[in-house]
């Protein structure tokens, strides 16, 4: 993902065991325009260098100062921007093949921001650790943070799907992820690539995070869903009470007997029920 101390072309690539079917058209809107936007900007960057330096420079998580760490879309728009044939080849491929599956379980909008958001996370890592002077700055770019996340989200959700490593290693995506685990801490441990390898865990790693307590984040929020609404339910039938006990008073009294107070609540109540009808 990063771009200093990096030969892209050494990735572990590898190749969905499994036919997608439909080719390029069948592939669902979030990963095609994911797939086509990468490889624009990539290409057009290239044919046109000076417009290209512009982009990444303006576009490339860089926290080598106060005004480019405030500049807080460079965590979305890196993620749209590769350093070499390599690394473009190497996320394209990985978000074709494998992208369709989780597009396809959770929807398009909802896949969409979490390939943001994991993507997101590596950049926010690394920000913080050139912050705390754990690592020096450097221009980071790439979607590996997405790619990553996509990854340990199939081996959460399928973790014995098999992929064929190269192209020609089988193995299940929950051991695939292990081992790109290990060269990643390795590829640390040996300084190379420190903040891109970083970022690629910190994506893994939200993405293992997300999938694995989506779950308990989802029932929250209908509990509480259920919460508010049994008291917007009782608040309800209070406000249906003192209605009730105001009409009564009219009944009795005469509409004069009425607070102030008491005929706002009246003409609320005839106000919901006008909007009611409509």
């Amino acid at each position: 993902m990063g771009i200093y101390d990096r030969d892209y072309t050494r990735h572990d690539g590898y190749q969905q065991q499994y036919s997608m079917g439909g080719g390029f058209g069948g592939i669902p809107p979030v990963v095609k325009w994911l797939l086509i936007s990468n490889f624009a900007i990539f290409i057009f960057a290239n044919l046109v260098p000076k417009i290209g330096d512009y982009i990444y420079y303006f576009g490339a998580v860089h926290p080598s100062n106060a005004n480019n760490i405030l500049q807080v879309w460079r965590v979305i728009t890196y993620q749209f921007l590769h350093a070499g044939l390599g690394h473009i080849i190497f996320n394209l491929i990985v978000l074709y093949f494998m992208g369709p599956f989780v597009e396809r379980s959770w929807g398009s909008k909802a896949f969409l921001k979490f390939y943001l958001i994991c993507g997101a996370a590596g950049g926010v890592v690394y920000t913080l650790l050139v912050l705390l002077k754990v690592l020096p700055a450097g221009m980071m770019v790439g979607a590996s943070g997405g790619i990553y996340g996509l990854m340990a989200a199939l081996a959460v959700m399928y973790p014995q799907m098999k992929v064929l490593l190269w192209g020609i290693i089988p193995m299940t995506m929950v051991r695939l992820v292990i081992l790109l685990v290990i060269v990643s801490l390795l590829t640390i441990t040996f300084g190379k690539n420190v903040g891109g390898e970083a970022a690629h865990l910190t994506g893994l790693a939200a993405g293992f995070i997300y999938v694995k307590y989506k779950p308990l984040l989802t029932r929250w929020r209908m509990e509480r869903r259920k919460g508010d609404w049994s008291q917007k339910m009782q608040q309800q039938i209070r406000f249906q009470q003192e209605v009730d006990r105001i009409l009564e008073k009219v009944h009795q009294q005469g509409i004069n007997s009425l607070s102030d107070k008491e005929k706002r609540i009246l003409r609320e109540a005839t106000q919901r029920e006008q909007q009611e009808r409509k």
